[in-house]
């Protein structure tokens, strides 16, 4: 349209069924007639891109019925009309690209089904109005090229559905909020001012589906702590800068489509404790200078395509305890400087090209709880007279490039692996060692001893009268040898355990009672049925959990039996996900146990606190489900023999800074050895402990994977189990109409569409391990592959399963 073709007021106030008006891409001018306040049915109004001044009509208010509203790509000025504030049914407001000045009025937080608001490039001073945080429908909200100021409004988390956000290009000053992206959907967040606040310290942007060239947005800052960018859409190349943020301890960039090679100038950021550059594209060598970051505890650079050796520099970093270096091209040997790194629990070198041996010095690593060398050219293993303890990881049986094997003179025990090499290994001095193999013992020798058993019955049964006297003497003398045998066990653990960590034990004591002032009430933590949790500060500014057995029970038989059984099963089982045992004491006056001290309590506590149970949000229960899976995989199924913990339950669950999960509690462990009963009394808490224990007394695996269950559906319900899911694990009718989403967490916004599957797999897996009869629940081998590697669920997401059909899967 011509500039003389713009209509008449008169003409407008007489379109009162108008519904759509369109003048969009003209040449119009002037002012906005007033009266188009009177099109009361009108829904569409687009007068963008043309050249129409002054300012926005008050009575545009009026209409009530408009659901799209675009004025932008004009010269309009003045301020924004609070009269908009009625339009509760717009979803669409551009004002964009216009000369309007003034503050952003509250009344714009009025518009709840606004899902996109575009006020950029204009000329609008003040703060945002907190109101913003009420537009809960919000997905796109623009308010760059402006002169807006003060503190971006903690409000602005509340928008969930937020999905692309431009702040760039104003006069912002404090912190970001914290939870700025805690709804999953953020797409599009553009920190290119970012090079400028050089008072960011921490920023949380994982888990999102951002985009953009990570090169170019970012700076150095002298005070940023922490930084997560992981699993999101970011290209480019990882910044030299990061070198230049000293305070720098947190690094993740995981899951991004980052290429080219690793900046040396990282190593500049020497406080770095964790860096996760893992499932990127990464090509080139790790570089040597790596060897400086001796502050680093957790190291992930698995899923790229970095190739050359690992430096031997990495011998230097000896506070490391995870290391993944899996699915990459490394090659060369494996540097015998590993062996230094005496704090790894967890090494991961599978897929891979390495060749040659696997180094004798990686037997040093004596607190490594998993290991993986798999899918690798490795042909010669040598780690003879050392003092390796525990099972041959089974990862073993695809290393099929094996083909000289020296483990002789160590304490390992259980079946070889199922891998040739194996068949003419050295392995003498290893009598815990079983399997079809010459001079090695058969691993399942229980039929033949219970059949044996059973004929010696049958013959002693006919002459048990004239024994029975005997028999009774017998055994009275057997208990008390049992007792001064289990003593003399206690006695050598400890001796043994001491020596291993050159730990001075009447050191400890001393350093115990001085920190506790002798186990004062004051530096209590907690109380349980065994005794009491103690907070222990040590001279050398290490910190201690101390648990202190009852003193009213330190004489009897049932106190002394859970004391040595925490013992019993924590000196023989390392696991990131279990509470590293320090030491014990046992003297006539205390019986007491010393862990590391794990900052954040038990889970229980959180979840019971509305405040604390925000903080996990839902990336943060799933990896805590998954930790405590791995922890009880590894207890049933790499131990020999078996550990069941007959009490796992949210109390029995603490958690690291972090809110990494660890295991503890060990006192009513029970190590299921093949040749001696297993029956018991009945123990646990109640609400966790599995039904038949309840006839049968009987402790198995299963009876782990039942509290496991209850456990896990605590995590995400976010509460202790009531009768609600008592009957959980049954079909019923009662379910049909009730949606896994109402179950969940109501405290926390609703999980990314890949938290939904990871979501979905723990509820199912939880309903199955919950099942009445203990054949039917799964393994923890089992729950644990399923949690590593969730699969979708075919679309359906937790907003349209029910619990009936969660049953059925």
């Amino acid at each position: 349209l011509e500039p003389t073709l713009w209509c008449h007021p008169s003409q407008i106030s007489s379109l009162s069924k108008l519904i759509y008006f369109d003048l969009s891409y003209n040449q119009l001018s002037g002012r906005i007639p007033p009266e188009i306040g009177l099109l009361n049915n009108l829904q569409a109004l687009h007068l963008n891109t043309n050249q129409l001044n002054g300012s926005i009509p008050q009575e545009i208010g009026n209409l009530k019925s408009l659901v799209e509203l675009c004025i932008d790509d004009n010269h309009l000025s003045g301020p924004i009309p609070s009269s908009l504030g009625d339009l509760t049914n717009l979803t669409l407001l551009y004002l964009f690209k216009n000369n309007l000045s003034g503050t952003i009025p509250k009344e714009i937080g009025n518009l709840k089904s606004i899902v996109e608001l575009e006020l950029s490039q204009n000329q609008f001073n003040g703060s945002i109005p907190t109101s913003l945080g009420d537009l809960s429908n919000l997905e796109i909200l623009f308010l760059r090229d402006n002169q807006l100021s003060g503190s971006i409004p903690q409000e602005i988390e509340n928008l969930m559905k937020l999905t692309v956000l431009e702040l760039d290009t104003n006069n912002f000053s404090g912190y970001l909020p914290q939870n700025i992206c805690q709804g999953g959907s953020l797409q599009k967040y553009n920190p290119q001012r970012f090079a400028k606040l050089q008072e960011l310290s921490e920023v949380r942007l994982e888990g999102n589906q951002l985009t953009g060239n990570i090169s170019e947005n970012f700076g150095a800052y002298p005070n940023l702590h922490f930084i997560d960018l992981s699993h999101n859409n970011l290209h480019g190349e990882i910044s030299q800068l990061w070198g230049q943020c000293p305070q720098l301890a947190t690094l993740r960039i995981a899951g991004n489509n980052l290429t080219g090679s690793i900046p040396p100038e990282i190593s500049h950021a020497t406080q770095i404790h964790v860096l996760d550059l893992s499932s990127n594209s990464l090509v080139g060598v790790i570089p040597k200078d790596f060897g400086r970051l001796t502050s680093l505890v957790n190291l992930m650079l698995n899923g790229n395509q970095l190739w050359g050796p690992i430096p031997s520099e990495f011998g230097s970093l000896t506070d490391i305890e995870y290391l993944d270096l899996s699915t990459n091209k490394f090659n060369e040997s494996i540097p015998g400087t590993l062996g230094n790194l005496l704090k790894l629990n967890y090494l991961n070198l599978r897929n891979n090209k390495f060749s040659q041996e696997i180094p004798f010095q990686l037997g040093k690593l004596v607190h490594l709880s998993q290991l993986d060398l798999s899918h690798n050219s490795l042909g010669k293993l040598n780690l003879s007279y050392n003092n390796l303890t525990g099972l041959i990881p089974t990862t073993f049986d695809e290393m099929h490039g094996l083909y000289d094997i020296d483990i002789s003179y160590n304490q390992l025990q259980g079946p070889i692996p199922n891998n040739k090499a194996f068949q003419n290994a050295l392995m003498e001095g290893n009598n815990g060692l079983c399997g079809n193999v010459g001079g090695l013992k058969p691993c399942n020798n229980s039929v033949e001893h219970k059949h044996t058993s059973r004929k010696a019955f049958l013959i002693i049964f006919p002459i048990l009268g004239t024994l029975l006297l005997a028999f009774l003497a017998f055994v009275l003398i057997g208990r008390r040898r049992s007792r001064r045998k289990q003593e003399q066990e206690i006695e050598q653990m400890h001796e043994s355990f001491f020596s291993i960590t050159n730990f001075d034990g009447r050191k400890m004591y001393g350093e115990i009672m001085e920190a506790t002032n002798g186990f004062d009430v004051v530096h209590c933590i907690g109380k349980g049925g065994q005794g009491s949790v103690y907070k222990a500060k040590l001279p050398s500014g290490s910190i201690v959990a101390v648990k202190k057995f009852h003193r009213t029970l330190d004489g009897e038989e049932a106190s002394r039996k859970e004391f040595f059984n925490e013992i019993r099963a924590l000196t023989q089982i390392r696991h990131r996900n279990i509470v590293k045992f320090l030491g014990f004491c046992s003297s006539s006056h205390h019986s007491f146990l010393a862990y590391e001290y794990l900052e954040k309590g038990n889970l229980a506590a959180i979840l019971s606190n509305e405040h604390e149970a925000k903080k996990l949000d839902w990336s943060t229960r799933v990896r805590i489900v998954k930790g405590v899976a791995h922890a009880l995989c590894y207890m049933h199924h790499d131990c020999a023999p078996p550990i069941v913990h007959r009490d796992i339950t949210s109390s029995n669950i603490l958690l690291h800074c972090d809110y990494e999960p660890c295991v503890s509690d060990f006192g009513t462990a029970k190590l299921l050895n093949p040749d001696s009963s297993n029956w018991t009394a009945l123990v646990g808490t109640y609400g966790y402990v599995a039904p038949e224990l309840a006839y049968t007394m009987k402790v198995t695996e299963k009876c782990d994977v039942y509290s496991f269950g209850v456990l896990a559906l605590e995590v995400i319900m976010g509460k202790q189990l009531g009768n609600f899911v008592s009957s959980f694990s049954f079909p019923s009718t009662t379910y049909a109409n009730i949606f896994l989403k109402d179950v969940l967490d109501q405290s926390l916004p609703p999980p990314t569409p890949q938290l939904q599957d990871e979501l979905i797999t723990i509820a199912r897996l939880s309903i199955a391990c919950r099942h009445s009869h203990p054949q039917s629940r799964p393994t923890m081998h089992m729950v644990s592959q399923a949690l590593s590697f969730p699969t979708a669920s075919s679309n359906r997401r937790s907003n349209d399963i029910t619990l009936e059909q969660l049953i059925m899967i």
